[in-house]
């Protein structure tokens, strides 16, 4: 077989549960429903590190945050790193990058020269924007700023779809990252056909929220879950390319978000934080040709750093010696799960909407299969069995009956931060080692 094509797209913040194939009956997701059916369905799949810029960086590079430096958002993702898309060129592929991409820090409306687009050729892109429907973008090596036209999701996965039509026949195969703002806030922009199938007095909470919090999550969700579903409709559009185009056999596709939204989830809002809602993200890869249209669950651990190397491996292309992630591709072909069924989870340091000033916290933790546990600065914080307690109400931390439990896991999250060099110091310790400049609440400033 020659090698695939991949067709990689990810969602800003898009959570695990908020899918109908995840058992979520409230939001409209047909196409990845159907997507669902025919992919490998990594039921737990993490973001190691849950935030918008060291996520992507993490992708990008197969390092972990402390290793290219990019653990908070608004810095730079160095120009001498090497990223997927310098390996999948090695390869022989074509690469494009279509959308948001969050790792160049010099001002988010800023142009992206050649050398920080990290060997992607094709280029559509603006470092980070919310304004869905007034979206700027930059082509090319042109600094001329131009606009998404409508929404800008559904323009840009119109321009994926014009890119895969052109290289459908190619010589060469490619390497397509579509990368969406939505689901992110603000939650109210998306299209008024999608706002118009949710209404907030129809939405059910999770238990885990508050009541205090109640009425204005479910405000959020319904502006959520319109998002969702514009994207479902885009993922539909994309799969109809490339059925039409006669490669869909031949290409992975791979739908996944760079991390997850708390939505009032235990009174909290946004990313960062360790419970499931921010760290657990939907995982889908598709590939007709090699693993058939009959879809399948697994419960590997796979992280954002995984990501590089398993799609470099199942293309037949060679993983960078600089790759710290795992090679999923053996697993995917009945193999074991190389993660030894532990993500480790992270926080280097607090900033920006979970800043230490509003109660953010530096830890390192870890999700399994069945257990959630995480340990701050101050000692052992959090405990979760989420096979009785899916919802994360109960927090066993420092119960006695669990000591024996809450000392196993913590030793093995130990090893884990011993085997990386991590030491788990505080959060100002790393950003002084790599020079960040912080405001007063610890975040690095940035200009739209």
């Amino acid at each position: 077989m020659s090698k695939p094509n991949v067709v990689f797209v990810l969602a800003d913040q898009w959570r695990a549960d908020a899918l109908g194939y995840a058992g979520n009956s409230q939001v409209q997701t047909p196409h990845i429903d159907r997507l669902a059916a025919e992919s490998i369905n990594f039921t737990h799949a993490v973001a190691g590190i849950p935030v918008c810029c060291p996520a992507r960086a993490c992708l990008l590079t197969g390092q972990y945050a402390l290793t290219h430096g990019v653990f908070l958002n608004d810095v730079h993702l160095d120009d001498w790193e090497t990223t997927i898309a310098h390996a999948f060129a090695g390869g022989g592929y074509d690469t494009a990058y279509i959308g948001k991409w969050h790792v160049d820090g010099r001002g988010r409306s800023a142009f992206i020269p050649w050398e920080s687009r990290k060997g992607f050729d094709y280029w559509k892109v603006l470092e980070c924007t919310h304004t869905y429907n007034d979206s700027k973008y930059y082509a090319g090596d042109s600094d001329e700023k131009l606009t998404w036209e409508g929404y800008d999701a559904i323009a840009q996965t119109a321009d994926a779809q014009q890119y895969i039509r052109q290289h459908a026949q190619a010589e060469k195969p490619f390497f397509l990252v579509l990368s969406w703002g939505p689901p992110h806030a603000p939650y109210e922009t998306a299209p008024e056909q999608y706002r118009a199938l949710y209404h907030a007095d129809d939405i059910e909470l999770r238990p885990n929220v508050p009541e205090g919090m109640a009425a204005q999550a479910r405000e959020w969700l319904a502006g959520y879950y319109a998002h969702c579903t514009a994207l479902d409709d885009c993922v539909g559009e994309l799969l109809k390319t490339l059925e039409e185009t006669g490669i869909a056999d031949d290409t992975i596709f791979v739908f996944t978000s760079d991390h997850g939204d708390m939505l009032g989830s235990q009174g909290e809002t946004k990313k960062q934080r360790p419970w499931d809602e921010s760290i657990r993200v939907p995982f889908l890869l598709r590939w007709p040709g090699k693993f058939g249209r009959s879809g399948r669950e697994n419960d590997g651990l796979l992280d954002t750093v995984d990501l590089m190397p398993t799609l470099l491996s199942l293309s037949g292309v060679p993983i960078p010696d600089s790759v710290q992630g795992l090679d999923f591709a053996p697993y995917l072909e009945g193999g074991d799960d190389p993660s030894g069924g532990a993500v480790l989870i992270q926080c280097i340091h607090p900033f920006g909407q979970y800043a230490a000033v509003d109660g953010g916290r530096a830890y390192r933790g870890l999700r399994t299969r069945r257990y959630t546990y995480a340990r701050s600065l101050d000692g052992p914080w959090l405990l979760y069995d989420n096979q009785t307690d899916p919802y994360q109400m109960t927090n066993l931390a420092g119960k006695r009956p669990y000591a024996a439990l809450q000392r196993s896991l913590d030793n093995r999250l130990q090893r884990m931060l011993d085997a990386r060099g991590d030491e788990f110091l505080p959060g100002r310790v790393y950003t002084e080692r790599w020079g960040y400049e912080l405001d007063e609440t610890g975040t690095v400033p940035f200009q739209w």
